[in-house]
């Protein structure tokens, strides 16, 4: 998009676009996201962002009617492969705030200069800006809807200071922690030990009922559970983040569609977390838009396969439909590997168990080395090797393409399960599973959202078996 179109998605307050770009207001140094309701400013005194970030840098601070530090991400970031797009991933996920910008270009196979040039020249900020964009977003979630000390917060935030954190939080928000927490609504407060409450939006329609549906069918007992009817269901399950562990749920039923097919056109799913260190709560935070796909672009979609005769009719009747991602790409792949029931024994055998169970959730999924070392020999023991001395890298910055190649050298893996993993593991939109028979129009017609094909044509399938 051009500056002038960018302009008149803000003028109609397109929501289609928030988190695509950010503009700011040079009159009243605030930046909003393009659906903010505010009256819309003079041409002349708009600039435009590609991040928060960004804004931020060029001294803007956040809106407080439109939140713009609480839109959907763009969705380039999960579908990019270059360097750019993998390293939005990492910083999301914490990387920089657990290894520093040089934990960040190791783990990208660049030097920290060249990741600060490309970042900075596409997204106009480095990755400390990012992540302090970031850090500055999990600390207001924290102060509005805890009653965590301020100072607990800063350090859970990522913040190396006190005084860091508080300016950082005047800088974007023009308020101090003790005034940002007085704004909060009423009743969004929660006490020690009540879980941190969420709202993980998304943008355009979003078919709740078929995530929630697979979600469901491939719950594995002692780390995951579905509860409740169809179109009110809560899905549960245990986390294994970075410095400590977790449980969530989140419920199907807020911004689900009713007397139809057709889904809410944008809104959030809710859900509650409960963290056994705060500092893991942005990394826990990304993960869960993963599995959910809450950053995908519907109307991008949409278009692209609406316009295929073999798809038309499915994406007509459902809008929206996503690709859900993982949460633990490694337990994702030895799940794809092994299927639902040897799951099932393996977290029984060898997970670890919860020091307070919650519920029917009792248990972590079995760590890689571990299974490498109790399972040693066969398919699986060579891939829980394999992704235990980093082999295969399956986290949110690893090379699809590699990753790929390092699962098919493994002895005896299917091509199928590795296009499995490259889907929900890696995030991949485009990928086709060798062996499915495909239409012509499926080669390139359906590029580059083949993976958001498939669904529609398992969805379908399931559908009729019912």
């Amino acid at each position: 998009m051009d500056e002038d179109s960018r302009y008149e998605a803000v003028r109609s307050r397109d929501a289609r676009f928030d988190g695509e770009f950010f503009f700011a207001v040079e009159t009243t140094g605030i930046y909003c996201r393009p659906s903010c309701p505010a009256v819309t400013p003079k041409r002349r005194n708009v600039r435009f962002f590609a991040t928060a970030a960004a804004a931020q840098g060029s001294g803007f601070r956040a809106c407080r009617r439109c939140r713009p530090d609480a839109v959907p991400g763009s969705a380039d970031w999960d579908v990019r492969a270059d360097v750019v797009g993998r390293a939005v991933r990492m910083i999301g996920d914490g990387v920089v705030d657990r290894e520093g910008v040089a934990g960040l270009a190791t783990r990208l196979g660049y030097s920290a200069r060249q990741v600060q040039r490309q970042l900075t020249a596409e997204l106009g900020a480095g990755p400390v800006a990012l992540a302090r964009a970031q850090r500055a977003h999990t600390a207001r979630v924290l102060v509005q809807t805890t009653d965590l000390p301020i100072t607990e917060i800063a350090f859970a935030s990522g913040f190396a200071s006190v005084r860091q954190f508080n300016d950082t939080i005047r800088a974007v928000y023009a308020a101090t922690p003790s005034e940002l927490r007085a704004t909060a609504p009423r009743g969004r407060g929660t006490r020690r030990g009540a879980g941190i409450p969420l709202r993980l939006a998304y943008r355009g329609p979003y078919q709740a009922g078929a995530v929630f549906d697979l979600l469901e069918r491939e719950a594995v007992s002692g780390v995951e559970e579905v509860s409740g009817g169809r179109g009110r269901r809560t899905y549960r399950r245990t986390l294994r983040l970075p410095y400590g562990t977790g449980t969530v749920a989140v419920d199907e039923r807020t911004g689900a569609s009713k007397g139809g097919p057709a889904a809410h056109p944008g809104g959030w799913l809710d859900a509650r977390l409960h963290l056994t260190d705060p500092r893991d709560l942005t990394t826990a935070v990304q993960r869960l838009r993963r599995l959910f796909d809450l950053d995908a672009d519907p109307y991008a979609v949409d278009e692209r396969l609406g316009s295929d005769e073999r798809l038309a009719s499915l994406v007509a009747a459902r809008p929206g439909l996503r690709s859900p991602g993982t949460v633990d790409p490694a337990e994702l792949a030895v799940r794809a590997l092994v299927g639902r029931a040897a799951a099932e024994r393996l977290v029984l055998r060898y997970g670890k168990a919860l020091d307070a169970p919650c519920g029917s959730l009792t248990h972590l999924f079995p760590e890689p080395a571990v299974l490498a070392e109790a399972e040693s020999g066969g398919t699986l023991g060579a891939l829980a090797a394999a992704l235990a001395d980093g082999t295969v890298r399956l986290d949110p910055g690893a090379d699809r393409d590699d990753a790929e190649a390092a699962l098919l050298a493994l002895p005896g893996m299917d091509p199928a399960v590795v296009a499995l993993i490259r889907v929900r593991a890696l995030g991949d939109p485009d990928v086709i599973p060798p062996g499915r028979d495909m239409p012509d129009s499926a080669t390139d017609g359906w590029r580059p959202w083949r993976s958001y094909a498939l669904q529609h044509l398992d969805t379908e399938r399931e559908l009729e078996s019912v």
